[in-house]
C-alpha cells in the first residue's frame, strides 16, 4: 500500500498526527472497489469511509449492514439514520450472500441496525443470511455483529444455532456513560447477552469499546474485567471519532502509548485477541478473530 495519506479521513484540523490512514491501493482492494462500484454492492466499508478499508480488503475482509440503514435508536456515538425504518426485504439474505460471493471475501462480518419495531428484532432475518452465506460461500468463514435484541433469549439463540464462526456485541463505552452513550441500551443487559451466548454454545465472542468520550482508566480496566468475567474471548478498543457536529463531541484524544497499554492488561487478563489503537474498529483484523 502506498504511504500517502488522507487527511479528509480523518477529523479535521487540529487532531493528532496518528489519525493519519494510507491511501487504500492495491490490487485486491482495485478490484474489489471496482466490484462494489459496478454492481452496486453495500458494504459498511465503505459508507461508512472506514480507514481500515483498504487493508481489510487486501486481506480479503469486508462487513455488511442488513436490516435497512434506519435504526430505531438514537445513540449519540453512532452516524445510522435513526428513524421509522422500511419493511424488511426478504431477498437480502440472498443479496449479501452473492456480494460475498462477486467480492470473493474469505471472511465477511455482518452486522446491522437495531429493529425494536418488529417482533423477533429481525433475528430471522439474521439466520437466514447466515445460511444463505454458508450455501452460496461455503468456504467464508463469519462473524455476526448482533445488536442486543433486548436480551431475549429466543433472538440470542436464533444466532447461536447457526453457528457462526464468532458472534460479536459491542459495549460502546463504559458503565458510567452508557446511558449518555447508547442511551436505549444498558451496560448490564450487553454483559449478559454476551454472557448468555458463550454459556450456550457460542464459537467465540467479541467486544468492542471507543474511548476519547470522558472514560477514566480505571473504567476502561473495569470493563475489561466485566468483559473477561462474561468469558468474552476477543475485544477491540478504539478512538471515537465525532461523525457530525450534531454527536457527542470528542472529549479527548488517547496516546498510542495508552492503547498499547489496555492492549498489554488485556492479554493479562486472559483475552485471546486484543487490537487496541487509534484507528481500529469493530471488524479490524477480524479474520484472525477466528485463528
Amino acid at each position: 500500500m502506498s504511504t500517502e495519506t488522507i487527511e479528509s479521513v480523518i477529523p479535521p484540523k487540529g487532531k493528532p498526527k496518528w489519525l493519519r490512514v494510507k491511501l487504500p491501493t492495491g490490487k485486491k482492494y482495485t478490484q474489489l472497489r471496482g466490484l462494489v462500484d459496478k454492481y452496486d454492492l453495500h458494504t459498511i466499508c465503505t459508507s461508512g469511509s472506514c480507514p481500515n478499508m483498504g487493508e481489510c480488503w487486501g486481506e480479503g475482509t469486508a462487513t455488511f449492514m442488513i436490516l435497512g440503514n434506519i435504526c430505531t435508536r438514537s445513540c449519540g456515538f453512532c452516524g445510522v439514520k435513526t428513524g421509522r425504518p422500511e419493511d424488511l426485504d426478504w431477498e437480502e439474505p440472498e443479496k449479501v450472500a452473492r456480494s460475498i460471493k462477486l467480492m470473493s471475501i474469505k471472511h465477511a462480518v455482518i452486522t446491522s441496525v437495531d429493529r425494536d419495531d418488529i417482533k423477533d428484532m429481525g433475528s430471522i432475518m439474521w439466520a437466514e443470511t447466515v445460511k444463505a452465506i454458508r450455501r452460496m460461500n461455503p468456504t467464508t468463514t463469519l462473524e455476526t455483529l448482533i445488536p442486543d435484541f433486548q436480551g431475549i433469549e429466543t433472538h440470542l439463540d436464533r444466532i447461536i444455532a447457526v453457528a457462526p464462526e464468532v458472534v460479536s456485541h459491542n459495549m460502546e463505552t463504559v458503565k458510567r456513560l452508557t446511558r449518555e452513550v447508547r442511551i436505549q441500551a444498558k451496560y448490564e443487559r450487553s454483559l449478559g447477552v454476551l454472557k448468555y451466548l458463550k454459556d450456550n454454545g457460542a464459537n467465540r465472542t467479541k467486544s468492542g469499546i471507543m474511548l476519547g468520550l470522558g472514560e477514566k482508566e480505571e473504567e476502561v480496566i473495569e470493563t475489561l474485567e466485566d468483559l473477561r468475567r462474561a468469558n468474552v474471548d476477543v475485544v477491540t478498543i478504539g478512538q471515537y471519532l465525532q461523525p457530525s457536529k450534531r454527536h457527542l463531541p470528542v472529549k479527548e484524544f488517547i496516546l498510542p502509548e495508552q492503547f498499547k497499554k489496555y492492549e498489554e492488561i488485556g492479554l493479562k487478563l486472559g483475552f485471546r485477541h486484543v487490537e487496541s489503537g487509534a484507528l481500529v474498529r469493530s471488524s479490524y483484523k477480524a479474520h484472525k478473530h477466528i485463528e
